[in-house]
C-alpha cells in the first residue's frame, strides 16, 4: 500500500516537516531575533544540502550551472530568502507561526499572478476562484466584528484586525517573496539539478543577509545568537526539517505523484499547525479560525486540481 502512495505520503511528510520548521523558527526568533535566525539557519541549511550533494552527486558545491542558472536563481534567492524570509521570520515574532503560515497560503495565488504578469502564463477561472476562496478564508480568520456606540448615538458595527497589522503585512510580504521567488526559480532552474539549484539560492541568501547585517550593525546580535544553545537547537531543527528534509521530500512527492496532488497535500500546513499551536505554543484558537484555515486551504487546492 505504501508503495502505491509513495508520492502522497512524501507530500504529507513535507507538510509535517514545514509545520515543525515554522514552529521551531518562531521559537528561535522570539529568543534571538529574526535577522540572526535567518542567516544562521541558511548557513546550517547550506551544509546540510552540501553534505547531501557530496554523497548523492559527488560535489560539495553547485557545479555545472550556466550563467542563466546563476543569474535567475540568485535573483530568486534574494527575493525569496532575503526579502521574503526577512518579512516572514519577523512575522513569526509578531503574530506567531500559525497566522503567518495561513497568510503564506497566498503564495500560490501570488505566484500565479506573478507568472501571468512576468512570464505571460495563463490564469484560468478555477485559479481565480481559488484566489478568491483563499482571501475569504484568511479574512475570516484575521478579521472580527467590533460593536461600538450606545442607545443614543446608535449601535455601529465595524470590522477590525484581530492581530497586529504590522505582523499581517510582514507575513504578506513573506508570501509575496515566496510566490515571486518561486516563479523566478522555475524560470532559472531549467534542467539543472534541484538540490544544486537550492544551494545557489541559499548561497545568495547568505550573501544578502551578510550585507543586511553589516549595514545594520547587528553582528553582535548574531554572535549572541550563536552562543544561545537553546536557540541554536531550534534553528538546527528548523533547518533540518525545512530547507533540507522539506525540499527533499517535496521533490520525492512530485516524482511519484502529480504536482497537483503533491501541492494540494503540502498546502495543508495552515491546518496541521493548529494542533501544535494549541498544545505547544498554548494559543487560543476559535472555531471560526479553524473554518477560515480550511477555506483558505481549499482555495489553494483549486490551483492544482
Amino acid at each position: 500500500m505504501f508503495q502505491s502512495y509513495t508520492g502522497e505520503f512524501a507530500a504529507l511528510a513535507t507538510a509535517v516537516f514545514w509545520t515543525i520548521t515554522a514552529l521551531a523558527f518562531e521559537s528561535a526568533g522570539k529568543k534571538v531575533g529574526s535577522l540572526s535566525v535567518n542567516i544562521i539557519r541558511l548557513t546550517i541549511a547550506f551544509f546540510y544540502l552540501s553534505i547531501f550533494s557530496l554523497i548523492a552527486r559527488g560535489e560539495f558545491f553547485p557545479m555545472g550551472a550556466s550563467a542563466h542558472n546563476w543569474i535567475w536563481l540568485s535573483i530568486s534567492g534574494l527575493v525569496g530568502f532575503v526579502l521574503g524570509d526577512l518579512f516572514l521570520f519577523q512575522a513569526y515574532v509578531v503574530i506567531g507561526a500559525r497566522i503567518s503560515m495561513l497568510i503564506m497560503s497566498l503564495a500560490p495565488p501570488i505566484a500565479a499572478l506573478a507568472g501571468w504578469l512576468l512570464m505571460g502564463e495563463t490564469m484560468n477561472p478555477k485559479g481565480l476562484l481559488g484566489m478568491v476562496l483563499t482571501f475569504v478564508g484568511i479574512s475570516i480568520t484575521i478579521l472580527a466584528r467590533k460593536t461600538s456606540g450606545d442607545a443614543l448615538t446608535g449601535i455601529r458595527t465595524s470590522l477590525h484586525f484581530k492581530y497586529p497589522l504590522k505582523g499581517l503585512l510582514l507575513a504578506f510580504g513573506g508570501a509575496a517573496g515566496q510566490g515571486v521567488g518561486l516563479v523566478l526559480s522555475s524560470y532559472g532552474i531549467q534542467d539543472y539539478d534541484p538540490f544544486a539549484a537550492t544551494q545557489i539560492r541559499v548561497i545568495t541568501g547568505i550573501v544578502g543577509f551578510i550585507i543586511v547585517i553589516t549595514y545594520t550593525g547587528f553582528w553582535l546580535r548574531v554572535k549572541s545568537a550563536v552562543l544561545n544553545i537553546s536557540a541554536m537547537k531550534r534553528m538546527g531543527i528548523g533547518a533540518f526539517f525545512g530547507p533540507f528534509l522539506g525540499v527533499s521530500f517535496s521533490l520525492l512527492a512530485v516524482k511519484y505523484t502529480t504536482s497537483g496532488i503533491a501541492s494540494t497535500i503540502i498546502s495543508l500546513v495552515p491546518v496541521l499547525i493548529i494542533a501544535p499551536s494549541v498544545l505547544i505554543m498554548k494559543e487560543k484558537i476559535t472555531l471560526i479560525e479553524i473554518i477560515g484555515a480550511l477555506i483558505a486551504v481549499a482555495g489553494v487546492s483549486l490551483f492544482f486540481i
